[in-house]
């Protein structure tokens, strides 16, 4: 299904599948495979079974599934699935902001809205970018590796921030930040690269958070609690404001 159009008018052809585990994870499943048959060939089964459930466990956490990415410029997608854990007005990273040296600008200053959303050990790790363009920065900065559901987490712990730019000059900035068990953020992209809507930019390996930087003028489309998918889900409309509300239940 990867390239091909589909719509809300019944084009395209869909089928169910499995999803195939990204080439980031398979390394790690084949580790605990191993480690699991070794200890079956000793009998020692009490280290055996537990490592089968962990090795399927490994593969589900790097399942890479495809997205079916809407295709309209005004429209930023979520870059992780996940929970929309906190929805706030802050001023961007400094990273994003400050002139970097390299002659491209980045982030205008000023309070925007930050949408921020919790990935658990159950979700797809595999981030998406929220627009189409070229990435201008890629910024890796190390750190703490608090809870990633904790507001301070954004400032403290290990992360990356990523910029990207539209044709049109918009730019949208978002940030890979680890978390408790999460130990290392995986790039797939670096400056210069040109990316579609939807892209895969990289991963966060055992439970993280991202961060999204939406521009001034914009609100969320999404509510606090809601879950999201990456590459699916609208996380808002470029230059639109409007309060929407939700009840939990």
């Amino acid at each position: 299904m990867a390239g091909e159009i589909l719509d809300n008018k019944g084009r395209g052809d869909v089928s169910w599948s499995w999803p195939p585990i990204h080439p980031e994870g398979r390394k790690f499943g084949l580790i605990t495979a191993a480690l699991s048959l070794l200890t079956a060939f000793f009998a020692w089964e009490t280290i055996a079974w537990p490592l089968a459930f962990l090795t399927l466990g490994v593969l589900a956490f790097f399942r890479d599934p495809e997205r079916v990415v809407p295709q309209s410029d005004d429209l930023i997608v979520s870059p992780a699935d996940g929970l929309v854990s906190l929805i706030q007005e802050v001023d961007p990273p400094a990273e994003l902001t400050v002139d970097d040296g390299s002659g491209t600008r980045g982030l205008p200053e000023g309070k925007v809205t930050r949408i921020s959303i919790f990935m658990s050990v159950f979700d797809v790790h595999i981030n998406r970018a929220p627009i189409g363009g070229t990435v201008q920065r890629v910024v890796y900065m190390p750190g703490k590796f608090m809870n990633a559901d904790l507001d301070k987490a954004s400032e403290e712990n290990e992360r990356q921030h990523i910029l990207i730019e539209r044709p049109d000059g918009m730019m949208i900035g978002f940030t890979q930040i680890a978390g408790l068990v999460a130990r290392r953020i995986v790039p797939f992209v670096k400056p210069g690269d040109l990316l579609a809507v939807g892209q895969r930019v990289g991963l966060i390996r055992f439970g993280s958070r991202v961060d999204v930087y939406l521009p001034a003028g914009t609100d969320p489309k999404v509510l606090l609690g809601q879950k999201v998918i990456a590459g699916e889900t609208m996380l808002a409309e470029v230059g639109t404001q409007k309060l929407i509300e939700g009840i939990a239940q």
